[in-house]
């Protein structure tokens, strides 16, 4: 008979179970949203895309490490902060901005989840995404941050599947590295819009309130203070831990996004198929190329990013509007404690679901969601950097030098992106 206790402590005494927010941010970037983005990358232009993800990475660590510094250091989230040093409208209309965006991106990712699970056991597709919806829903409201936090942990394992697919097909490493370090491509409206597609869903709002709050309850469940009670010795560990989990966790984000941009290279593009609309259909495509089991490991891992996409979405939404309205906040907290929470929570995932009986198709949500966090991007990071280099905010543990440089930079980079978005093809 198995003893479900000492499995469970045996978990908790795991390596992984002491890996920060950081790892589960990147993994959310790889939603299933973001996964149909690197596969039209690879389908349409083959190797040639895969540069934007050595250049990505860098720009989304930074980004990610200053939201990771404002909530353990200040002991709030992103909201709280942004309340307490901008003018209320600035707040106001990010949160509005973000939760619109969050609950497209959901409906788009449910729906991808609907497909592949049709796609792999013949169920209906509606039928799948409604359970996905009302099993992740109630996972997030029933069972408490430490120990739901730690099968998230367990669940970013499903990015393996990317790098397990090349190992069933051919790639050719030497034009690999050739191609990521000198790509091919002509600078037109169709190449525009992919660049802008793949950095604006590798750098998403959503991410920065999430690992802000993140750190936040991280520090409550370990009953720590915020740093800027500390000294700058007895904090050094924790500055050094979040350094080490937000770049790895940011890398393992973008090694993946590089993995899947390759695998549908080197079967999709070379096959000629080079139009993918969603994940699902990447998937489907794979089947007849790379085989079974290629076609297998790569539907799962959708299902498993997106398993952890949907609450980090939903659960960024509910910490920027919560911190904004002063309520009560945490998924440590039961739902009666935190009404308002919880509430963000199953509106958004709900939506997402009633979208898919709605005349709004899930691409469309996604197309609009992408354009709202290409707008609310520039601006939020430009907060960002000012209370990540604000001393009466931050104290003595304002970001580095280095990380606001590349702060500034992915800044202009994202501003030139979102531009680029509102330029007829």
């Amino acid at each position: 008979m198995i003893n479900f206790k000492i499995l469970w402590n045996r978990f908790k005494e795991h390596p992984l179970a002491r890996v920060g927010p950081g790892l589960i941010t990147g993994v959310a970037d790889d939603d299933p949203s973001g996964i149909a983005t690197y596969s039209q990358a690879g389908a349409q232009f083959g190797l040639n895309m895969l540069w934007t993800m050595p250049v990505a990475f860098p720009m989304m660590a930074a980004v990610q490490s200053m939201c990771a510094l404002i909530g353990r250091v200040t002991g709030k989230g992103l909201s709280a902060n942004i309340k307490a040093s901008f003018p209320p409208i600035v707040l106001q209309v990010v949160v509005l901005l973000l939760l619109l965006a969050n609950t497209l991106n959901i409906a788009a990712d449910v729906a991808t989840m609907g497909e592949v699970a049709e796609l792999i056991t013949g169920f209906d597709r509606h039928l799948m995404t409604a359970f996905f919806v009302f099993g992740t829903l109630l996972l997030q409201v029933f069972v408490p941050y430490h120990r739901y936090v730690f099968f998230l942990k367990w669940l970013t394992l499903s990015l393996l599947a990317y790098a397990a697919v090349l190992f069933t097909v051919h790639v050719p490493w030497s034009e690999v590295m050739l191609r990521t370090i000198w790509p091919k491509f002509t600078l037109n409206a169709d190449t525009a819009t992919v660049i802008v597609a793949v950095f604006g869903t590798t750098i998403s709002p959503y991410l920065f309130f999430w690992q802000a709050s993140e750190e936040v309850e991280d520090m409550r469940v370990k009953q720590e203070v915020a740093l800027q009670l500390l000294n700058a010795h007895d904090a050094e560990p924790e500055l050094r831990r979040i350094r080490w989990d937000t770049w790895s966790g940011m890398f393992y984000s973008n090694i993946t996004a590089f993995f899947i941009i390759l695998a549908t290279a080197v079967t999709l593009n070379v096959a000629g198929i080079t139009d993918i609309n969603t994940a699902a259909e990447a998937a489907g495509a794979l089947r007849p190329l790379a085989g079974e089991f290629a076609y297998l490991i790569f539907a799962i891992g959708i299902l498993g990013v997106g398993l952890i996409g949907v609450p980090v979405l939903a659960g960024s939404a509910a910490y920027a509007l919560s911190e904004a309205m002063s309520w009560k906040w945490g998924l440590e907290r039961k739902a009666t404690d935190a009404r308002g929470f919880y509430g963000v929570i199953a509106v958004s995932i709900l939506a997402g679901l009633i979208i898919q009986y709605s005349p709004i198709s899930p691409m469309k949500a996604l197309f609009w969601s992408a354009v709202i966090n290409g707008v609310v991007a520039v601006p939020l990071m430009i907060v960002i950097i000012m209370l990540a280099s604000s001393k009466s905010v931050m104290g003595a543990f304002t970001a580095s030098r280095p990380i606001i440089v590349i702060g500034w930079v992915t800044t202009v980079v994202m501003s030139i992106l979102a531009l680029c978005m509102f330029i007829p093809s």
